[in-house]
């Protein structure tokens, strides 16, 4: 008895391997993509800016990467007892502005350099609706807790999307010949926005996304979005807000995405990687014992020759961890 739509996902031409730089950019669920890659040992650099949920904000960061862009300490401003930047996460404001500055500039530094090199960019589009700031008209990335009356809300046009993204492609592939992006979809509803509100604004950035795969070749699309909400369709796979998928979703999906854009020439590897990972995450009731001293041992040996055989693993961390305490 078949109780679910089987997905129809067609692979990547030229997969995802582990000596591919991989840029992610975007919503919260870059996040849940990002540490499952960084788990299993990929090359991976995650949200500069911090979570970027609008086409507008990722468009703009992008822009800065590619232009080397460094932020002036003007450019912040103060709100809440902390220094903020509208293109930024809340995650760079800080007590201190120069602090606030340093670390937006230093991220701003990692992936101008990082994109130069980077074989896959994966973007993920979280809503079509831009907040730009009533005084100057500027479209911000986060509102800081901002009082709402400082801000118009819209709900961007598919071609104001399209426009703003294709205009940041164009740059990175005169930048960067040889990368490639991979476009998927948020499933987290904004519920906030209202149901209604909510599907007309993901369904812009799905015909956005679209319309931008068929336009350039490089340009690829992973149905992360549809697979939560077309093939799972159950609240069961939600969590308790029913608006964020939990560890039951994201792990279908994470299983979705190795099928159809990671290389099946890695997965011995990578399953290699996971019991090691898993392995480094032990935490011994008895440290002291003989069975956990040979258990360090045993594992440090398979790691060091896990990165002999692959040297383009980095498991510096759990080498160190299991002859630290072996």
């Amino acid at each position: 008895m078949q109780l679910m739509l089987t997905p129809d996902i067609p692979p990547l031409q030229k997969p995802i391997i582990y000596t591919d730089n991989i840029l992610l950019i975007g919503s919260c669920f870059t996040e849940h993509i990002y540490d499952r890659l960084h788990q299993h040992k990929f090359k991976v650099l995650s949200n500069p800016h911090g979570i970027l949920f609008n086409p507008l904000s990722v468009a703009d960061s992008l822009n800065g990467y590619i232009e080397g862009r460094q932020y002036r300490q003007d450019e912040l401003f103060y709100l809440n007892e902390l220094w903020n930047s509208w293109d930024h996460h809340t995650r760079f404001s800080h007590i201190d502005p120069a602090a606030a500055l340093s670390g937006i500039n230093q991220s701003q530094a990692t992936a101008a350099e990082f994109v130069q090199k980077a074989d896959w960019i994966m973007i993920t589009l979280g809503s079509a609706f831009q907040y730009y700031l009533k005084e100057t008209g500027k479209p911000v990335a986060n509102n800081h807790r901002a009082p709402a009356q400082w801000f118009e809300k819209r709900l961007l046009p598919i071609d104001t999307i399209i426009n703003a993204l294709s205009n940041s492609l164009q740059k990175l592939f005169i930048l960067n010949p040889f990368v490639r992006v991979l476009f998927t979809i948020s499933p987290v509803r904004h519920i906030r926005d209202g149901v209604t509100d909510n599907n007309r604004s993901k369904a812009r950035l799905i015909e956005a996304v679209h319309t931008l795969c068929e336009q350039f070749e490089k340009a690829h699309f992973f149905p992360a979005y549809e697979l939560v909400i077309d093939i799972l369709r159950d609240y069961r796979y939600f969590d308790i807000d029913f608006v964020h998928p939990n560890f039951l979703a994201t792990s279908y999906v994470w299983e979705q995405f190795v099928k159809s854009c990671i290389s099946p020439s890695v997965y011995d590897v990578m399953e290699q990687v996971r019991e090691i990972v898993t392995a480094r995450s032990h935490r011994a009731r008895f440290p002291e014992t003989e069975a956990h001293r040979r258990f360090l041992e045993s594992y440090a040996a398979r790691t060091i020759a896990l990165m002999d055989k692959y040297p383009y693993l980095d498991m510096s961390d759990e080498i160190g961890y299991f002859r630290q305490e072996s």
